[in-house]
């Protein structure tokens, strides 16, 4: 609101400091935030937080050039949902191709946004920026996580999403042109692979480890990397991926149900609107209709008698809120 008092001449003042090469990074705010998992954030300032949108607008389509088809994260006109209906169709494709034999790589880094070496994030900028002010101006972004800690990207930066993105595509170009991985999918950290045989995923997953610990500096998280057959289905990016069908997965209803339960006190006791409640119903309800879900919504509706399904949407009665007395 202050910045917002003399737009103008504030907006003025950043392109000053830009172009006379005085700007500096303000620092950082830190809060904690538990959806979907407890995660650190470093917020920046106001006036930082524009610099970054400024250069993330100038550079992402030529960065975004860059990546493989198959990375699907922080990319215009791609994200989960369509990372989740290609990991689909590679696992159809998978099946028909090598049978029962057909074997899955879920791999995932570990804490990979804190254990990013910042190194290998300013080599991967500087392979397509070659304007030297520009690399200083993000170098010195990327500079400034050093007031939180020796390794990571700070969450709440704008440049480290696509600087995250962009540290993993030698992963990426080294999955598919040097090993010829012809199914791969991958959303930031959350990386897919299917194979032929149990034999060629172990081989395969060796590969990759060392190519992580010894180019990129990370470390696979072992605990969530894993092997399996194709019929197993996989559990990610929301979702349980089967080859013939997706599911919800169980923390997602699980989740759901919670909010459902404390739905009608919020209600009744003021701290809820209905058309917030419907709102919040109907945009989780966006994510859920990309699994098979009818049969769920059902259960919803008959086990809370104050939700309704109208015309695909979800309703919230309000007769039945204030009768729940």
């Amino acid at each position: 609101m202050i910045f917002e008092q003399d737009v103008t001449k504030n907006l003025s003042d950043i392109q000053k400091s830009l172009m006379n090469k005085t700007y500096e990074f303000s620092g950082y705010t830190h809060f904690t935030v538990y959806e979907p998992k407890e995660r650190d954030i470093n917020a920046p300032c106001l006036v930082d937080k524009i610099v970054q949108l400024a250069i993330n607008n100038v550079i992402k389509d030529l960065i975004s050039s860059k990546f493989i088809y198959d990375s699907y994260a922080c990319i215009d006109n791609k994200g989960t949902h369509k990372a989740v209906y290609r990991l689909h169709h590679f696992m159809r494709k998978a099946y028909w191709q090598y049978g029962e034999d057909a074997t899955i790589i879920k791999l995932d880094l570990k804490k990979f946004f804190y254990s990013i070496d910042r190194s290998v994030t300013k080599r991967e900028f500087s392979r397509y920026i070659k304007c030297q002010d520009t690399l200083d101006l993000i170098y010195k972004i990327i500079d400034s996580a050093d007031l939180i800690s020796e390794l990571g990207l700070p969450l709440g930066n704008t440049l480290s999403q696509i600087g995250a993105n962009l540290t993993l595509n030698p992963l990426d170009n080294y999955a598919k042109r040097d090993l010829s991985l012809k199914y791969y999918v991958r959303y930031a950290d959350d990386i897919f692979i299917i194979v032929e045989s149990k034999e060629k995923a172990k081989e395969t997953l060796l590969k990759i480890k060392n190519y992580i610990e010894n180019e990129l500096n990370l470390k696979l998280n072992k605990r969530k990397t894993k092997i399996f057959p194709i019929d197993q289905g996989v559990n990610g990016l929301g979702f349980k991926i089967y080859r013939t069908h997706l599911l919800l997965r169980n923390e997602s209803k699980k989740k759901v149900k919670r909010k459902l339960k404390k739905m009608p006190d919020l209600i009744r006791e003021g701290r809820m609107t209905i058309e917030k409640a419907e709102q919040m119903l109907n945009s989780w309800k966006g994510h859920a209709d990309y699994a098979s879900s009818y049969n769920f919504y059902k259960k919803l509706t008959n086990k809370f008698d104050f939700l309704e399904l109208e015309n695909n949407k979800f309703v919230v009665k309000e007769s039945e809120i204030y009768d729940l007395y």
